[in-house]
């Protein structure tokens, strides 16, 4: 048989409406999303992580900028970030539970920027800059900088956020939220 007609083949059965081609179908998606996106998007971002899940509500912010700022300024106003230069940064509204972060891998990192580092926990954490000499990040709806943040070694970082896609990682989110102790649902 012929490659061509093998192939047409095998469409025609994909195709079909029936239990074996729908598993067929579900573990060849799998593997072209395994051994082909992913890694073709790692390529192209630079990065050993380009999609990231925030698991958490540590950069969640309740309220609208204005509301968040009168309630989070003081922390940040010590660090000299006035609401002007926390208005130009990235994501200044902050990041939810259950969106989903392109990282890139690629480029320079400064204030305002939210980084993707690994840190002593479980998994890496999603938090912006707010130093660069030594770097070190916090969590917009965290009260203060957790000790891993402090003067973190470039080599640690995994990269920067660079597009936002709301509330789609709740695909994933939904299957472990079950076996969490601590943090379950929505941010409130």
């Amino acid at each position: 048989m012929k490659v061509v007609d093998w192939w047409k083949s095998f469409w025609k059965f994909l195709k079909k409406d029936t239990w074996q081609s729908w598993i067929v179908s579900l573990v060849l998606a799998f593997l072209i999303i395994k051994l082909v996106f992913f890694p073709g998007l790692s390529f192209v971002m630079g990065t050993s992580l380009p999609l990231v899940v925030v698991e958490s509500c540590s950069m969640y912010h309740e309220a609208d900028f204005e509301k968040w700022w009168e309630s989070n300024s003081a922390w940040y106003e010590r660090k000299g970030i006035t609401k002007e230069d926390f208005k130009e940064f990235s994501f200044n509204n902050g990041l939810n539970k259950g969106d989903i972060i392109l990282v890139s891998g690629r480029g320079e990192y400064k204030t305002g920027d939210i980084i993707i580092f690994d840190s002593a926990y479980r998994y890496p954490l999603i938090h912006r800059i707010v130093d660069e000499k030594p770097l070190s990040t916090k969590g917009d709806n965290n009260f203060n900088q957790l000790p891993v943040e402090q003067d973190i070694d470039e080599e640690r970082i995994i990269g920067k956020s660079f597009i936002r896609i709301p509330g789609l990682g709740w695909a994933k989110l939904i299957f472990f939220e079950g076996t969490r102790t601590s943090g379950k649902g929505f941010c409130e």
